[in-house]
């Protein structure tokens, strides 16, 4: 099974999957936790390209392109081969992620995001999708005290909130993938509603 985790900067998405992994595991599960950009090697080095703050100047086209090459190298490398092995696979952010972010963020036509995306993914679509979603702001806030405050979070606060509106355009059109989960709340109860909702997924009660 394929679940991702999406969300805007600062919502928690990736010191939940530990926690998550560690607990499905215990359930007996073999999960396999990724992230994007990255997750492979060339993947990393494309990461560190995007991210770095002394690209400025990149464009949006180059923005998403470079998101494309990372993800069709994870999907190739490591998503299809450990999903057709039963493997659970759990990704901090995926395809969805472009369109939120190079889509509705960058104000790029949606139409020929989602053509790249699937040319990019070979059309591997996530089993479920959780969107941890938050306000802009205390997102932001939350980003800026961590170590890591890349080329991407440096964009301006009206970008940020065209890619949470994208995000929750998205969970409401096609609500048998998604679900939304506040995490505006206390980090243990939003882990906890994470797990009922992937158990949920699994078929366990």
């Amino acid at each position: 099974m394929f679940i991702t985790l999406e969300g805007p900067e600062g919502s928690g998405k990736t010191s939940h999957i530990p926690h998550l992994v560690a607990f499905l595991r215990e359930k007996g599960y073999i999960v396999f936790p990724t992230r994007e950009p990255g997750g492979t090697s060339i993947g990393e080095q494309i990461r560190e390209v995007i991210h770095d703050l002394k690209n400025a100047e990149m464009h949006p086209r180059t923005e998403t392109l470079l998101y494309q090459a990372a993800r069709a190298q994870i999907v190739e490398e490591v998503l299809r081969p450990r999903l057709q092995d039963g493997e659970i696979v759990l990704s901090d952010r995926y395809a969805d992620s472009t369109i939120a972010y190079q889509g509705y963020g960058h104000g790029q036509p949606l139409e020929q995001i989602r053509q790249l995306v699937t040319y990019a993914t070979g059309g591997l679509v996530p089993d479920l999708t959780i969107l941890l979603d938050l306000d802009v702001e205390t997102g932001l806030q939350r980003k800026s005290k961590q170590e890591e405050w890349n080329r991407m979070d440096a964009y301006t606060v009206d970008f940020h909130r065209r890619v949470r509106a994208g995000y929750l355009e998205m969970a409401a059109a096609e609500p048998s993938r998604w679900r939304l989960v506040d995490s505006g709340q206390k980090w243990d109860v939003v882990q906890e509603e994470l797990r009922k909702v992937i158990l949920a997924k699994l078929n366990v009660k």
